[in-house]
């Protein structure tokens, strides 16, 4: 099955799909000019196609219109909860992420952004900078891609972004 085709099997918005998609462009490019100690490029990939699978839960209720998307979340809430991590690990597993997938995955979170930046794990580092770079409709700076985090989120209060002090 190809990642259009997994896309469409959880029923993800197009404008989730393509920034997966751009994060998977933002960190092949990285990949294409690596020059650094030897990483799996395959498993940076797979993660940057997957991360966001669970993001169909992030949506505030009052900004859906379409009664088939709300009936499709209350089916997402059904059968993985509504912690959109939790479910991107889940999903993940479903489409066949390896163990060590499954650790970039985990590893790659906002949330750990300072533990991400200590480590040398260059897999994490590079899905967590290009998802970080990927706005919703382009890729752009990374402080301008925080800032509109922070604002997008600032109100959610299980988010890093809604703590002024972390988002900083």
């Amino acid at each position: 099955m190809n990642i259009i085709e997994i896309y469409n099997k959880y029923h993800l918005p197009e404008n989730l799909q393509m920034h997966m998609l751009r994060v998977a462009a933002c960190a092949n490019l990285i990949l294409d000019n690596w020059i650094g100690k030897p990483i799996d490029k395959k498993a940076i990939i797979r993660v940057s196609l997957l991360h966001d699978m669970g993001n169909m839960v992030k949506i505030p209720e009052k900004e859906i219109q379409d009664k088939e998307f709300k009936e499709l979340r209350k089916k997402y809430y059904e059968k993985y909860g509504t912690n959109d991590h939790k479910i991107n690990l889940l999903i993940g597993k479903e489409e066949g992420l390896s163990d060590k997938e499954l650790e970039i995955l985990e590893g790659k979170r906002s949330r750990k952004n300072e533990q991400t930046a200590k480590s040398d794990n260059y897999e994490i580092k590079i899905c967590a900078y290009c998802d970080q770079r990927v706005a919703p409709d382009s890729v752009t700076n990374l402080k301008a891609r925080l800032e509109d985090a922070k604002k997008r989120y600032k109100n959610r209060p299980l988010s890093v972004w809604s703590n002024e002090e972390k988002a900083n």
